[in-house]
This record gives structure tokens, C-alpha cells and sequence, in this order.
């Protein structure tokens, strides 16, 4: 902030650039003249050119010549022999065209490092306009569509009701694939506007404790999945910061996962704990016993409306891992998962410490 503030003034004024040039040589000749008062030597070399690289760093390229005029100016007429003259005797010409040569090169190294920061920041501040560009095309689109798709919905079954007895086997088939898709289109918006709107809200970040969520969490899911046989091991979990409603909705995502992915087990083995290492943040995991994925397809896991496996093995819509990642990515923590075809996944995320 202080360094982008300070940038902003000098570069609005040439008066203001060039008498930081001024000002940067004067300290460092004012440093060097009362460190040599006090007995130290060859320090004056060190000082102009860290003048040298803060005027190329915040003031530009002409007042970095002028500071290197200046800096080698006044190291000719304070520090070589004879001082307080301009006069360069033969012997002192190495020295006096070493340190011109090392100012000089310090403003270039200074100007390009500069010109790359200047291109990385671009480069992001573009990104970043060209995210949120995109995620407000997704919300206006996946909000707009809700209507006409209510409406598909809604006549189609209309029509079903209303020539039920005049149509055949066939065209009930036809009526109740509309439906059928209207509706999995319809789960498909409800995701990703939720996506969506992970990304643009506020995060309200508290003092969490992740084993009353996760007890939440499970207790709901239970009343969905009471008739299956399900071994839950829940360990003792510890207090994070973060915003409570976005992590729950990850913990949401990541336990109703393993509850889907289990389905064909019995019994499901379902497990959720952590690894709490010497590091700031904790490491949370939740394993299951289902049907695992192929480690070599892991990038896609948590990429929008990727899926691998069919549609007619298990539901879902292919946005939940990536609201997990966008969710955890939010509180500057890390997700990854481990798995294998019919041996189940686990699933980690890292979460910053109380």
C-alpha cells in the first residue's frame, strides 16, 4: 500500500519525481559524510547506489540518470583525491569509472526488475477484471434462466395433465424426459449460481469449531440416509477461523460426497478427522470406503462440471468440488484428495488456526 501510494504521488508530478532524485542523493551523501566522520570507510559505494535503485524504483528512468550524474558527482568531490574537486588524477580513474559502471548497472537492474512488476501486476489486475467479468456473465445468465426453464417445466407438465389420455406410451416418454431434464438443468443453475456467489460474497471470518459443524452437517444427512447402513467416525476436530456458512457449505459438499459415492457399500464406511501439525493451519480429511476415482484424472476433480463417472451411477451436477476449492481457496488454505478405483477417496483441506 504504502509503496503503490508513494508511486502514485511522484508519478503525477516531474517536479516531485526529480527532487526525490535530489533528495534520495542528498541523504545517502549526508550518511556517508557522518559515517566517515565516525572512523568508517568505504560505505559511501553501498549508499549511493541503494539511492541509486530507490529512485529507479519509485521515480522512473530520468530521474535515475539524474541520480547516477548526481551520486557520481558528488563521490568524486567528497570521497577521491583531491576531495572537494571535481579533478580526477590518472590513478583514480579505475575507481571513479568502477562505481559509474556499478551505479549504472544497478539502475538498469532496478528499471527492469520495476518494468516486470509493472507487467505482473497488469497481467493480474487484468485476470482478476477478467474473473469477475466472467462470474457476473455466469450469474446473469444462470438468473436469467430460471424463468424460461420454470416455464419449459411448467406447460410440460400441463400439457401432460391435460391430454394424458390421448397421448401414447411414446409421447408420455418424450413428456417425462422434458420434465426429467428441466429439472436436472434447474439443480444445474441452483449450483451455479451458489458458485457464483461464493466468489462475490463478503467473507465474515470467526472463530469456527469445526467439530460442531461436522456434527451439524452429519445429523442432517442422516435423516436423508436412514435406512442405509453407514459406519461414521467422526475424531475430535479443532477451532479454525473462517466464515461458518461458506466452510459448512464445503463440509456439506465433501460428507455428501462420500455419502453418494458409497452407496453400493455395506457396509459404508464414512470417516472425517484432521491432521493438526506444527504449521498455522490444520489439515482436515474426510475418507470413505466408495468408488474412488482414477489419480491420474485428480486435475479435473475440482473444475466446474467436470465429472468421471456417469450420470446413471451417481447424480450430482459437477459444481460441488469447485464450490469446496473456491470456498477453502477463500480462506487462503489448500484442497487435494487421494484415491482409487473401488478403494474410496479422502478428500483434505487446510484451514488457518485460531
Amino acid at each position: 500500500m504504502a509503496h503503490s501510494n508513494l508511486e502514485q504521488r511522484l508519478g503525477g508530478s516531474a517536479i516531485l519525481r526529480y527532487g526525490f532524485s535530489v533528495a534520495a542523493v542528498a541523504a545517502a551523501l549526508g550518511l556517508s559524510l557522518i559515517i566517515r566522520a565516525y572512523g568508517f570507510r568505504d560505505v559511501e559505494l553501498p549508499l549511493f547506489t541503494l539511492a541509486i535503485a530507490i529512485v529507479t524504483w519509485y521515480a522512473g528512468g530520468g530521474p535515475s540518470a539524474l541520480a547516477v550524474v548526481l551520486s557520481a558527482t558528488s563521490f568524486n568531490y567528497f570521497f577521491v583525491d583531491p576531495v572537494y574537486t571535481l579533478y580526477v588524477s590518472v590513478g583514480d580513474i579505475p575507481y571513479f569509472l568502477i562505481f559509474l559502471v556499478w551505479a549504472l548497472t544497478i539502475a538498469v537492474f532496478a528499471a527492469v526488475r520495476r518494468r516486470a512488476e509493472r507487467d505482473l501486476l497488469q497481467a493480474r489486475d487484468n485476470l482478476q477484471a477478467a474473473n469477475k467479468e466472467l462470474e457476473s456473465f455466469a450469474y446473469s445468465v444462470s438468473h436469467d434462466l430460471r424463468a424460461p426453464l420454470r416455464h419449459i417445466a411448467g406447460y410440460a407438465e400441463l400439457l401432460r395433465r391435460r391430454a394424458s389420455s390421448v397421448l401414447d406410451e411414446k409421447s408420455h416418454h418424450f413428456l417425462d424426459t422434458i420434465l426429467e431434464s428441466s429439472k436436472r438443468m434447474g439443480v444445474m443453475i441452483d449450483d451455479l449460481l451458489a458458485f457464483s456467489r461464493i466468489g462475490r460474497a463478503e467473507t465474515n471470518k470467526t472463530v469456527v469449531r469445526l467439530d460442531q459443524l461436522v456434527d451439524e452437517v452429519v445429523a442432517e444427512l442422516r435423516q436423508d440416509v436412514s435406512g442405509r447402513d453407514i459406519t461414521w467416525k467422526i475424531a475430535r476436530l479443532p477451532e479454525c477461523y473462517g466464515d461458518r456458512a461458506m466452510l459448512r457449505v464445503a463440509l456439506v459438499n465433501l460428507i455428501s460426497n462420500a455419502v453418494k459415492f458409497t452407496r453400493t457399500r455395506k457396509p459404508a464406511e464414512i470417516e472425517v478427522g484432521c491432521i493438526d501439525g506444527e504449521r498455522n493451519d490444520v489439515e482436515i480429511f474426510v475418507k470413505d470406503n466408495g468408488a474412488g476415482f482414477d489419480m491420474q484424472y485428480q486435475n479435473k476433480l475440482f473444475g466446474v462440471f467436470q465429472r468421471l463417472h456417469l450420470t446413471e451411477e451417481f447424480e450430482g451436477t459437477g459444481i460441488g468440488l469447485a464450490t469446496v476449492q473456491r470456498v477453502i481457496h477463500r480462506h487462503g488454505g489448500t484442497v487435494r484428495a487421494e484415491g482409487a478405483v473401488d478403494r474410496g477417496a479422502t478428500f483434505y483441506v487446510s484451514l488457518p488456526k485460531v
